[in-house]
């Protein structure tokens, strides 16, 4: 994506604070996001536990509200990701923990307005049927999706790559998930760097599915890195998810080439508030 390509199409971005200031605290992260002209912050669950102490979330909320920016997109609690965890929606033995961070999620979003959820949904284990997973993740799902409903909220699944034990590969995979469980606010995050890599047809998906995507996530092929930084026409795809009727926000979700600031410079100052 070439410098200035940013400024094609009126999509709105979000800085995903887990994958861009990372050499930042945390909590100076929002901040810096501000800096640098964004109005629209996401994170992956900000907590090492499933039930963080309040001072915890209360410092959280604090550094949001402070920074002048919106909270637009929250994973639940996922287990220990850097260790290779990829969600506990279907993790059979860890349903009340699960349950206790749901509840910690939407009462950071009552406070802050976030309405959009990233569920894991987890990956395969050791000794443990995959439709017995499979029967927990549809229940959960369920259950998470009345949960949103009580905030006027979306609950997003997605497919990753990089994951072996991860199941879901592909948006049909996600969207099949989905169409068991037949909740409206229950939608599909289309990360375009995930669907790419394992091989989806990203020009098929959007023709096809972008009435069901709720959340749009961007990262270039190979590396993960800023766009322009691989081979993937993210500005095409872009602007067609737009001419299909996308208004949602793309979650900018890449590993900077270099430094965060200068990883930003494909996309305009103009074009960073939402």
């Amino acid at each position: 994506m070439a410098e200035q390509s940013g400024a094609r199409h009126g999509l709105r971005y979000s800085l995903n604070l887990s994958m861009l200031y990372t050499e930042l605290p945390l909590l100076r992260r929002p901040a810096a996001a501000r800096a640098a002209g964004f109005t629209a912050i996401e994170f992956w669950w900000p907590f090492g536990v499933a039930v963080p102490a309040d001072s915890e979330v209360d410092a959280f909320v604090s550094a949001v509200d402070e920074a002048g920016v919106s909270l637009v997109g929250l994973n639940f609690f996922a287990g220990d990701m850097p260790g290779g965890d990829r969600g506990l929606v279907s993790w059979v033995g860890r349903e009340s923990e699960f349950r206790d961070s749901v509840d910690v999620a939407l009462g950071i979003a009552e406070r802050l307005g976030c309405r959009t959820f990233n569920a894991l949904y987890g990956n395969r284990l050791d000794g443990v049927e995959p439709a017995e997973q499979d029967e927990l993740a549809l229940s959960t799902l369920d259950s998470l999706a009345s949960a949103a409903d009580s905030v006027g909220g979306t609950v997003v699944l997605e497919p990753l790559s990089g994951a072996p034990k991860y199941p879901l590969l592909t948006a049909a995979d996600a969207l099949a998930v989905l169409d068991k469980v037949g909740r409206p606010n229950l939608t599909l995050l289309a990360d375009l760097y995930h669907l790419a890599a394992n091989g989806d047809d990203l020009d098929a998906v959007i023709a096809e599915h972008t009435g069901r995507i709720g959340h749009v996530q961007i990262a270039d092929v190979p590396g993960r890195g800023e766009p322009g930084s691989g081979e993937l026409d993210l500005d095409r795809h872009l602007a067609a998810l737009e001419a299909a009727g996308y208004r949602g926000f793309v979650g900018l979700e890449y590993k900077p080439t270099a430094d965060s600031e200068s990883s930003l410079s494909w996309l305009p100052p103009q074009r960073r508030a939402a």
